[in-house]
């Protein structure tokens, strides 16, 4: 019984962590947005700073929710999770469902960020 209560918790912190990322995501992106519009910065910023917006969303997710065993498989998971669901985010936003490889570098990027913020965390 404790065994599925700590999968269960494991389950529930990732998902948290990964609805924290999505959110700080999505409001970071529309904050950036709103700054390009009204100032002369180079379109040649957008992609990175969105993808360290990304990745900072990831690395936080994982700091504020992350807690106890297996914070590495945890991380890995939000991640990937996250890197998934704000593609297809993003992607219905932009209008634009057509895969690069940068999707791989995302996923990676997203990956270890979120098992450095699941490590970086300490009970």
């Amino acid at each position: 019984m404790h065994n599925e209560r700590a999968i269960g918790n494991g389950f529930f912190q990732v998902v948290k962590s990964v609805a924290f990322a999505l959110a700080f995501s999505l409001l970071s992106a529309i904050i950036f947005a709103s700054v390009l519009r009204f100032s002369n910065i180079s379109d040649k910023v957008i992609y990175p700073v969105n993808q360290t917006l990304k990745v900072l969303s990831v690395f936080l997710g994982a700091v504020f929710f992350v807690q106890g065993e297996k914070r590495f498989v945890k991380g890995v998971a939000i991640g990937a999770l996250f890197t998934a669901l704000s593609y297809l985010t993003f992607s219905a936003i932009g209008g634009d469902f057509s895969l690069s490889w940068w999707i791989i570098v995302e996923l990676f990027l997203s990956a270890f960020a979120g098992v450095v913020g699941g490590i970086f965390r300490r009970d």
